[in-house]
């Protein structure tokens, strides 16, 4: 599969300058239905990941030839689609944003995004990604439903537009007896439709979670294949083992 190039815009994934709402709840996290061992997936991931993510986040536990040999990609598909900002295939993937602006933009640099996923969970971060929406108090215009407060655009507004919250505000009794009101998560309404359907743009972050969470651990599939034959060689072991005593010890009383 042949990796499109796109235009390079940043994501700012899960950077908050604020803590969640006070008194709030939002939905259950939907899970991520993500499977690293799709390699047409992981290919897209990397496609979306360069894309619309490492203008800001570095992945600098990866390097280009790692991902190239478990995706299945040419050295050739990797320099002319996913090597954005890099020399040589044996480099990590750097972010392009200087650090020194990121901290003077938004107060902290973003972070790399290597670990993320074994961090925060592939469930949190699917969500994360999808829970935009309308603010009109945030500085970017949108907050975001499962990390209130956050600074991070809403990059993939041009896929999957915008919408707004509905929230419903309900009355509970707190821990010292005092009535508080808690606000709970409804719906989003959407305001401008993007250019992806609902299904799509899930189908898009889906990818985009899968390729996170395969950088996380690039040998985890050699790992378990690796597993599984220690484990084969042990049984066998036992096996064999149990055998031979029972046949020394066969002709003790």
């Amino acid at each position: 599969m042949l990796i499109k190039k796109g235009i390079l815009l940043g994501s700012w994934l899960l950077l908050a300058t604020g803590a969640a709402f006070a008194a709030s709840s939002g939905p259950e996290l939907e899970k991520a239905g993500n499977d690293v061992e799709n390699i047409a997936s992981l290919q897209r991931g990397a496609r979306n990941f360069m894309n619309y993510c490492s203008g800001c986040h570095s992945a600098k536990y990866v390097r280009y030839t790692t991902i190239a040999k478990d995706l299945e990609l040419s050295e050739d598909q990797v320099v002319a689609n996913l090597m954005f900002n890099a020399d040589k295939t044996f480099e990590t993937i750097k972010v392009n944003m200087p650090e020194d602006d990121a901290r003077r933009w938004f107060g902290q640099a973003p972070p790399d995004l290597s670990l993320m996923a074994r961090s925060k969970g592939t469930d949190y971060i699917y969500n994360f990604l999808r829970g935009f929406y309308l603010d009109a108090d945030s500085p970017t215009g949108v907050d975001n439903l499962y990390l209130g407060g956050t600074s991070m655009p809403h990059v993939l507004w041009e896929l999957q537009g915008f919408r707004e919250a509905e929230f419903a505000v309900e009355q509970d009794t707190g821990e010292d007896g005092e009535t508080v009101a808690v606000t709970h998560f409804e719906s989003f309404k959407p305001v401008i439709a993007g250019s992806m359907s609902a299904e799509n743009f899930d189908a898009f972050v889906r990818d985009t979670v899968n390729f996170l969470e395969y950088i996380s651990e690039p040998i985890r599939s050699t790992r378990r294949v690796l597993g599984t034959w220690v484990l084969m060689f042990l049984i066998f072991f036992y096996i064999i083992a149990s055998m031979l005593k029972k046949q020394i010890w066969k002709d003790v009383s």
